[in-house]
């Protein structure tokens, strides 16, 4: 096994939480372990975990053996896991950040949490950067989408033929969309996370929205779809309002936020080139 690896002037470093993992990655700093590395690399997608990071488990049930041979000399959490954290002090010091919480703005906490992490890591610099980087993809972003119709995105998640989750203005994906100026077309209050379950008639709510499928999807609903008279009388259906995009991390950090952005503008840009076309 290799050694443990570490920030240039920071300690190793473990987590058990993705939103960290994502943003230690962004920052170029790769932990000796985290968690649920194969469903990380199929959900979050990016960053890339590199070969060398221990994979610790599920994130509910932590492998201490793995921990405690990794020797990490810091592991990060979050309140998600607080539940952990007892065991987790005795392995090595544990610090914990928030990002989802009620009355949390997440994209403001996922900044802070990113200098934070720069600061405790020796990586400032790399922290800063990039949230300058950060800032400037969604501004690009936003010029791309001057030349679009500006109708509102609802973001879901199908939970199956019958039902979807939808992410509301206080979710990840949603700051995203106030950041590249376009309105969530939910506007019901979901408490920072997605808001489920919740009938398909909702989505007759909201005509003139368009439909932002985010993975993973059942295997069977988009069939079943296809042959149901309530989902293709719908307008937003009918008119071919469905953006389809690549799986993402819900409850990441600003790197999931840019990946979001950057797949949704992607996918409008494609739909307004074809119509002009």
């Amino acid at each position: 096994m290799a050694g443990p690896a570490r920030s240039a002037a920071g300690p190793s470093v473990a987590t058990v939480d993705w939103a960290v993992l994502e943003t230690l990655l962004a920052l170029g700093i790769t932990p000796v372990a985290a968690t649920e590395l194969l469903q990380f690399r199929e959900v979050a997608v990016e960053p890339a975990v590199p070969a060398s990071v221990a994979d610790l488990g599920l994130r509910g049930t932590v492998n201490f053996e793995m921990l405690r041979l990794v020797r990490p000399e810091l592991i990060f959490i979050s309140n998600f896991y607080a539940s952990s954290e007892a065991r987790l002090r005795l392995i090595a010091p544990v610090e914990s950040f928030t990002i989802y919480a009620r009355g949390v703005e997440p994209f403001a906490a996922a900044e802070q949490m990113t200098l934070a992490l720069g600061r405790r890591l020796g990586a400032e610099e790399a922290a800063q950067r990039y949230l300058t980087e950060t800032s400037a993809e969604f501004a690009a972003l936003r010029g791309r989408l001057g030349a679009l119709e500006g109708r509102p995105v609802i973001p879901i998640n199908l939970g199956d033929a019958r039902h979807f989750r939808v992410f509301g203005a206080d979710s990840m994906f949603g700051e995203a969309l106030a950041r590249l100026g376009i309105a969530n077309a939910w506007t019901e209050s979901t408490s920072y996370s997605a808001m489920a379950p919740i009938g398909l008639e909702a989505l007759a709510r909201v005509p003139e929205a368009w439909i932002a499928l985010i993975p993973p999807t059942p295997p069977d609903a988009m069939r079943i779809l296809g042959r149901s008279a309530f989902w293709n009388a719908l307008p937003n259906i009918a008119a071919r309002r469905v953006l389809t995009l690549d799986a993402i991390n819900p409850y990441g950090a600003l790197p999931a936020a840019r990946r979001f952005a950057r797949q949704l503008v992607a996918a409008l840009d494609h739909r307004g080139a074809a119509s002009r076309g």
